[in-house]
């Protein structure tokens, strides 16, 4: 009888074009499936807690696999990470579920951490892996600005015109901004978002923090709900999806 099981997983996206399986290109699910192979001799697929985009990280992406009973998880732990070691993928745990869980369908809640580096001078350690905004920032007009976002809106004006979700309703149950030395971090967290939603969200914060928009002009864009109308979306280099909650 197959078993079923939940891994963890951490990847550094700038080289992939993102999580899902790709004919042409590679994504984090090609390299874990691929690895899978090697260690079980068969084809297994991975269901992963929600697609990242191309350029997007991972601190705490969750997916699930059905397979043969693993007698040692430490020993295949380790077998998966040995052929995941050059590919900035790490598997942090695995861990048997019942036969029913779905890593995407009974996530309760996905979290997201964007991070902005506000300097003048140029990412070294951070490089690829966080937006360098060199305007400086208002951060107290951001804080203003991202409780709009808290609550259950409309958030038609924030996806990408290529979403597929039938309802442009989401409800952010957290949302916050902290900023530390030079850098700013932004924390979303939703049961699901719609394609691009929080690249597009943080983008209207980094216009409102260079003083371009204010806040009524933030207010007006949840009530015309029109994407054209919407600040440019964050680049991919700075989100990470940092935990899935069940």
């Amino acid at each position: 009888m197959k078993s079923n099981y939940q891994i963890i997983i951490e990847y550094d996206g700038t080289s992939y074009n993102g999580w899902q399986y790709q004919k042409n290109g590679s994504s984090i699910q090609n390299e874990i499936e691929r690895a899978l192979r090697k260690i079980l001799k068969k084809n297994i697929r991975i269901i992963g807690s929600g697609r990242t985009d191309a350029g997007v990280h991972a601190v705490g992406q969750s997916a699930n696999f059905f397979c043969d009973k693993i007698e040692n998880d430490k020993k295949f732990l380790n077998s998966l990470n040995f052929f995941l070691s050059k590919k900035n993928i790490s598997v942090h745990s695995i861990k048997k579920k019942k036969l029913n869980f779905h890593s995407r369908f009974n996530a309760k809640k996905r979290t997201y951490k964007y991070i902005i580096v506000n300097r003048k001078n140029f990412l070294v350690l951070d490089n690829n892996r966080a937006w360098l905004v060199k305007k400086k920032l208002n951060v107290k007009n951001m804080k203003k600005a991202i409780k709009l976002f808290s609550g259950t809106h409309n958030f038609n004006a924030f996806r990408s015109s290529s979403c597929g979700a039938k309802s442009p309703v989401r409800t952010i149950e957290k949302s916050s901004l902290t900023k530390k030395g030079d850098k700013i971090i932004i924390i979303f967290s939703s049961k699901s978002f719609l394609q691009q939603q929080v690249r597009s969200m943080v983008g209207c914060l980094k216009v409102i923090g260079e003083g371009k928009w204010n806040i009524d002009k933030l207010k007006r864009l949840f009530d015309l709900k029109k994407r054209s109308l919407c600040a440019p979306p964050a680049p991919s280099r700075g989100l990470y999806l940092y935990k899935v909650t069940y």
